[in-house]
């Protein structure tokens, strides 16, 4: 016996019964052991609660356990006692409900495992009596405890499987019930195979696309008939009667596709299973029963096709079909599971681009901001939200919802707590837009965002705040009073990431007013700069926002003087030569140099003191178009005041025109010569025009002979 505690309030008592036969000297002969397990309850166990008392009811009321082992279940009801249960939420995961006996269905006998032949039987009469014998099958299959046995009564099983499927068209009860019989095995892994052999789940699929046919017959008879129906009582109550008709076969066609849609949910489990259902267009089927309006059959209908999107195929063919505008019908709605797992259907969904702007074109967007304030589907919807914001595309179509205000409230609400991913992820990516950066900066934004970051040295929100700095507009100035704090933190001891998000963000502001002479003087930055630019010094992400930072900088006269006596040109043509390959590197060094000539203080230092033109020269002609520009608007200065390097500019640009000119002469050279090339064309005679069978189809003549009307009279004579 060993007892131990249940992850409730509860004690697993686990035992063993041994049963023996005596011989007739008493001694033993036969002997046959059992495990077993019994779980005790304790709900009434609270903080307040006497546990030497309980414990002893606990013993007193459970036979198998033994009053020696008091103490020991004393000591485990102290522990559940005291137990402190974990402050994380557990994870919320909506289901289908538990199918439970269908309307009209209840029989007022009682079954019984042994009469399962006499059930049997009533299956070869007729419909009622199909009815009443599988209803009885039914309750006993219900029972977990029963479907082993059934499962051996083959005729049972076979009997039920023939009749389903020779009478599943004229009886939706009968139907239903047999359905419901084998969905009973479904729910168990082990059983699937039974369901298989009698091909149970192609039935159903048949069964479903059947019903949805059936549904739309009906609507269109019932919409003829408020359409044609007169203003005349007697009429309206006929239409009132076919209308009451109408919603009673609807409901028991939604009952049917229930269990038939519940049994093949269960039997995807094997994807070899899923891939058969997917071949025979379940998805289109289950997108079409997304119209009706009972919610237990949505909320089976959408878990179903959450587990198929996980799939690329089946995520396809939801794009083929109507599947966003008919889960758009579905946000906000009521039923609390049914919300939870329509999002989290789009969610999966949300990964495809092409669905995103359908979500976006439906009009998702703000129902989705709307469920940012609903504890419940916040998280999912934010997640939802997150995916739309990475297209450029949409970032401008938050400014019209409420979203940033909420998002900004929900991150000033952490305080000094980590923020959550997806929440800081989506601010990231709506920052990128200069609207959206406007709104986040309204008020106290900034100075909030910023004292926070500096304060916690949170990555990922300056990562944000540096999106917002690098927009142009009323934010860019906010930036000035935080220079010196941002300075202040580009040291070497502290972690790469962070100085990188600090570094970029000074790198975005363009300020004309802003002193960056006596940033750089005041904070010591330019050895800083000088070190980072070796390669092999950083991370590469690093070095390009070292190289960026020197590009805005120089934008200083005094500063790219301060730079120049430094030495970091030499610095950077050696980085240029180690990163010839990177063109984002190489077109940042280019700008760096563009900055330098630019100004009469440093023009001299990279003319005469370098051998950055020469390098310029060499990537005049790079094939990216960005490197190109930088790099002729920089020669264009150097041209202009060094006569010497001007004329090396020109040559270079004339030898390389030229060299275009030849390249495309002796390629029309090429092209013309084709034809003369292959000297078996001669023997084609079929390559040949003949003219009315006055020119030799052999070749023999030119088309030049034409051209000369004395050798044309000679060559006719001679043919005559």
């Amino acid at each position: 016996l060993s007892i131990r505690l249940w992850k409730h309030k509860a004690l697993v008592v686990h035992y063993e019964v041994e049963a023996s036969i005596l011989g007739e000297s008493g001694g033993h002969m036969v002997g046959e052991r059992k495990e077993g397990q019994k779980i005790v309850r304790v709900k009434s166990l609270s903080p307040s609660t006497d546990v030497a008392a309980l414990a002893k009811k606990v013993v007193e009321e459970c036979k198998l356990i033994p009053p020696s082992r008091l103490p020991q279940v004393e000591q485990l009801l102290y522990y559940l006692q005291n137990r402190k249960s974990s402050p994380k939420k557990e994870k919320r995961t909506a289901k289908p409900r538990e199918l439970t006996p269908f309307e009209g269905f209840e029989l007022n006998e009682e079954a019984s495992i042994t009469r399962v032949d006499e059930y049997v039987e009533l299956l070869y009469e007729g419909i009622p009596e199909k009815i009443r014998g599988s209803a009885l099958i039914l309750q006993l299959a219900r029972n977990p405890d029963n479907l082993e046995e059934l499962l051996h009564n083959e005729a049972a099983l076979g009997a039920l499987a023939r009749v389903l499927r020779e009478d599943w068209k004229q009886s939706v009860e009968l139907a239903t019930i047999i359905i419901y019989i084998f969905f009973c095995f479904s729910s168990f892994s082990q059983f699937h195979g039974v369901v298989s052999h009698y091909k149970i789940g192609a039935l159903c699929m048949s069964v479903v696309e059947h019903e949805l046919k059936r549904y739309d017959v009906w609507r269109e008879e019932l919409h003829k008939k408020n359409k044609s129906a007169p203003e005349n009582g007697s009429l309206r109550r006929d239409q009132g009667k076919a209308l009451k008709k109408y919603q009673g076969l609807l409901a028991k066609q939604e009952q049917l596709l229930r269990v038939s849609l519940y049994l093949l949910l269960n039997l995807a489990e094997d994807t070899r299973t899923e891939l058969k259902m997917r071949n025979k267009n379940i998805v289109a089927l289950l997108v079409r029963v997304l119209e009706r309006d009972d919610e237990e059959l949505l909320v089976l209908v959408v878990s179903f096709l959450k587990k198929l999107s996980i799939f690329l195929e089946n995520k396809n063919d939801m794009a083929e079909v109507d599947t966003i505008e008919r889960l758009a019908c579905l946000v906000p709605c009521d039923h609390e599971d049914l919300l939870n797992l329509t999002l989290r259907l789009l969610l999966n969904l949300s990964f495809d681009s092409g669905l995103r702007a359908k979500m976006v074109e439906v009009g998702l967007l703000p129902k989705l901001c709307a469920l940012l304030g609903d504890e419940n589907n916040r998280l999912v919807a934010m997640r939802v939200l997150y995916h739309i914001s990475i297209d450029d595309r949409y970032k401008g179509m938050f400014v019209y919802t409420d979203c940033v205000p909420q998002l900004m409230q929900m991150l000033f609400e952490f305080g000094e707590k980590e923020i959550e991913a997806e929440l800081i992820s989506i601010l990231i990516n709506l920052a990128a837009n200069k609207k959206n950066a406007q709104l986040m900066c309204e008020g106290n934004g900034l100075k909030m965002l910023m004292k926070r970051a500096l304060k916690m040295k949170d990555c990922l929100l300056m990562k944000m705040i540096r999106n917002i700095s690098q927009h142009d507009g009323p934010t860019k100035p906010l930036f000035i009073d935080y220079v010196g704090d941002l300075a202040a933190e580009i040291r070497a001891e502290e972690e790469e990431e962070w100085v990188l998000e600090c570094l970029g963000m000074l790198a975005n502001l363009t300020i004309p007013d802003l002193d960056w002479e006596l940033v750089l003087k005041e904070y010591n930055l330019v050895p800083y700069l000088k070190d980072r630019l070796k390669p092999g010094s950083a991370e590469d992400d690093l070095i390009l926002e070292v190289v960026i930072m020197i590009g805005t900088v120089s934008m200083d006269d005094a500063c790219a003087a301060m730079l120049a006596k430094s030495g970091i040109i030499p610095a950077l043509i050696e980085l240029l030569n180690a990163q010839q390959e990177d063109d984002e590197f190489v077109c940042q060094i280019i700008y760096v140099f563009y900055q330098m000539v630019f100004h009469q203080a440093t023009r001299d230092v990279i003319i005469k003191d370098t051998q950055a033109p020469a390098y310029l020269i060499d990537l005049m002609h790079d094939k990216n178009a960005e490197i190109r520009k930088v790099c002729d608007n920089t020669l264009d200065i150097i041209a202009e005041y060094d006569e010497e390097w001007g004329r090396k500019i020109q040559s270079e640009k004339f030898r390389f025109h030229n060299n275009q000119w030849l390249e495309m002469v002796e390629s029309r050279q090429a092209d013309e010569s084709e034809p003369y090339l292959y000297d078996n064309d001669n023997d084609r005679a079929d390559l040949f025009y003949s003219a009315d069978g006055i020119t030799p189809a052999d070749g023999s003549i030119s088309p030049d002979f034409f051209c000369d009307p004395q050798k044309c009279l000679e060559w006719k004579n001679n043919w005559e």
